[in-house]
């Protein structure tokens, strides 16, 4: 970052990295189509391809089984149908979501209200896996998908996917995992997850907006009804003539990510320790919102009871510090986060709070610019209590 400014707010869209908008740059040169058969078209989707290869890899997934999308929240609303099932089975009848996903899931699915439910979860943020097992049971013979985030974008509380999983192929349903926030910052093998389907998104990484990935468990799998159609692109699942700037962009994004994956999350986590460390030393009685669960290494969502978010927002950015309250999803307003009510959060503490996320390019001058404001913003408090302001 320059030196006036420091960019924390990288779970809500991490900047793009220079090779990333280098490699960008030289794929919209390239004049085909890449679903044209001439040499240009060719080059075009020789591009497309490698790209895929290394959206695959970060996630331990086939290339074979990567469908580009527009964004997360498009690969979210397509996989969320009944008709994800594997081949040979019926469509599902029963959609589980976590309580604390992300509105792509609870808004986005196609499944009628009524066969939708909540897995409740802690005062973590983690999901009641003895509430989904019994779910289950009760379900009979009907075909359950279920839909986890890998990691929660607010608090970055890490769910346990694979223990989900386990429970959920038991009794022979599905799971898809959002793995936009995990992706490139712990490890996140779908294998290993567990899960059927990862959804996944490029500028969460240092990739461009506008284009993310579905990335299929195997052959095994499939997508009944098609939520773009019009074209036979993508295998069929999506149609439309591929974003080929974007997708290259999201691969080199993804190579890079898991190729640095390890550096960053100690970087992240030490960063975030100082300011966790910082802030229990201050006699403001500020609460971390998942303090006792693994966290992303890069997240950290607080409040300091008697600050609201607003309030808090323009001060740390009139200080020059971008950070959040939250899920950037609608308008810019602050509203109460639903992840902080299912979790039990008192609404007058919800109301202030506050997220820090560190990216690529974070620094520790970042974490001190950030200290600097929150005290500044602490001061302002006590000398508003002294004088009963």
């Amino acid at each position: 970052m320059s030196a006036a400014r420091s960019y924390l707010d990288h779970n809500a869209t991490t900047p793009v990295r220079p090779e990333v908008a280098a490699a960008m740059a030289r794929a919209l040169a390239l004049p085909g189509n890449a679903s044209s058969v001439h040499a240009e078209g060719r080059a075009a989707r020789s591009a497309v391809e490698r790209a895929r290869e290394e959206v695959a890899a970060l996630v331990g997934g086939s290339a074979r089984n990567v469908i580009f999308t527009s964004g997360g929240t498009e690969a979210a609303n397509t996989v969320l149908t009944p008709s994800l099932r594997r081949v040979g089975d019926g469509d599902a009848s029963l959609l589980l979501v976590g309580a604390t996903e992300h509105a792509c899931v609870l808004d986005g699915h196609r499944f009628a209200t009524e066969r939708v439910e909540k897995i409740p979860v802690d005062d973590q943020g983690l999901v009641d896996l003895s509430w989904l097992a019994a779910r289950l049971r009760r379900a009979g013979g009907e075909r359950v998908l279920v839909s986890l985030q890998a990691a929660n974008n607010e608090t970055g509380a890490v769910q346990p996917v694979a223990e989900a999983a386990a429970l959920v192929h038991h009794y022979r349903g599905l799971v898809h995992a959002d793995a936009v926030q995990a992706a490139g910052k712990i490890p996140c093998d779908i294998k290993a997850l567990g899960a059927d389907v990862l959804t996944l998104s490029a500028h969460k990484l240092g990739g461009p907006k506008g284009v993310g990935a579905i990335v299929l468990a195997s052959d095994g799998i499939e997508i009944g009804d098609r939520l773009v159609r019009g074209g036979g692109q993508e295998r069929g699942y999506r149609a439309g003539t591929e974003n080929v700037a974007g997708i290259v962009g999201f691969g080199l994004a993804a190579e890079l990510a898991g190729r640095d994956r390890d550096g960053f999350s100690a970087c992240s986590r030490a960063l975030v320790l100082t300011i966790q460390t910082r802030l229990a030393a201050n006699p403001i009685n500020a609460v971390v919102f998942g303090a006792q669960t693994p966290r992303l290494p890069n997240t950290l969502a607080f409040a300091i009871p008697g600050i609201r978010a607003e309030t808090a927002l323009i001060r740390f950015d009139l200080e020059g510090v971008a950070v959040s309250s939250g899920s950037a999803c609608s308008s810019g307003k602050v509203r109460r986060s639903h992840v902080l009510a299912a979790m039990g959060v008192p609404p007058a503490l919800a109301d202030g709070a506050i997220r820090a996320s560190f990216g690529w390019n974070s620094t520790k001058e970042d974490a001190d610019r950030f200290l600097s404001a929150c005290e500044k913003l602490v001061a302002t408090l006590y000398e508003r209590r002294a004088t009963g302001a």
